[in-house]
């Protein structure tokens, strides 16, 4: 683990990052010392930083830490943290705090590969989603939604989140994408939900090999209906669903397709 740039795993208990929650992060996934699609996580980490008024550290720093790292972890999640930094006490963030940035790395989860061909089991959580367009999209530290979520899964690979409209919006820990007659559709995050890297790399490859993506409001039932649904998620890449509730599916043909598009794209 690195804290601006040094071997430690401490921060300051006045950090706003554990105070508050404020900051962001972004998880990559990095194989044999390659660091999956580096520059795609550190523009949305840039982006989500600029969002909320942080100092994000410049590419350059980030990119010689990262390859620091891997000659000791050449696999791994690595996850990129970046807080507002210490502040004196009160919720309004100073004009002069500077911004603390935090490296951690954890194995590869030894996920069975039967997740990503055979399908996965989805499991409806009880908890709504908040609206709050200022956050939208953004992959901030306030995750307590997400925990409360995943703690309802057990038996389940994976929760579906609703919001208060009870439009679907995301997995616990990954993005929606529904194939309707050779249609791509995923659930529009205006107002709630993650954008993830690995979510604008299946719209953009479904792009490529001709298929329509529509970014829209998205009911469960219509999801029931679909003729494929797929998860997303830049560590375990993309898994097909098999069983919503009563709903199953064992034809997996755009997702596969698609999972494998992906697998054959260069790094970037």
């Amino acid at each position: 683990m690195l804290v601006n740039g040094k071997a430690g795993n401490l921060i300051s208990i006045r950090d706003r990052g554990l105070l508050y929650g404020d900051g962001v992060f972004r998880t990559l996934r990095v194989e044999q010392g390659r660091p999956l699609h580096w520059p795609l996580h550190y523009q949305k980490i840039q982006h989500d930083c600029n969002a909320l008024g942080i100092e994000c550290p410049d590419y350059a720093r980030l990119s010689d830490e990262l390859g620091g790292l891997l000659a000791d972890y050449p696999d791994g999640v690595f996850k990129l943290i970046v807080t507002r930094g210490q502040a004196t006490r009160g919720y309004a963030p100073a004009s002069d705090a500077a911004a603390t940035h935090i490296w951690d790395v954890a194995p590869l989860p030894d996920y069975p590969e039967s997740r990503a061909l055979l399908g996965v089991t989805l499991r409806l959580c009880e908890l709504r989603l908040a609206h709050q367009p200022r956050l939208a999209g953004i992959k901030h530290l306030n995750r307590l939604e997400n925990v409360l979520a995943a703690a309802e899964c057990a038996g389940a690979d994976e929760g579906l989140l609703l919001d208060a409209d009870e439009n679907v919006i995301e997995g616990t820990r990954s993005n929606v994408f529904l194939v309707l007659g050779g249609r791509l559709a995923t659930p529009d995050l205006a107002r709630c939900g993650v954008a993830g890297v690995a979510r604008d790399r299946v719209m953009a490859y479904a792009g490529k090999i001709g298929m329509a993506v529509e970014v829209r409001a998205v009911k469960l039932d219509e999801l029931r209906a679909a003729d494929e649904v797929f998860l997303s998620n830049s560590v375990f890449g993309l898994w097909p669903v098999s069983r919503f509730g009563q709903r199953q599916w064992t034809d997996f043909d755009y997702a596969l397709r698609i999972r494998a598009g992906l697998a054959g794209e260069t790094n970037g």
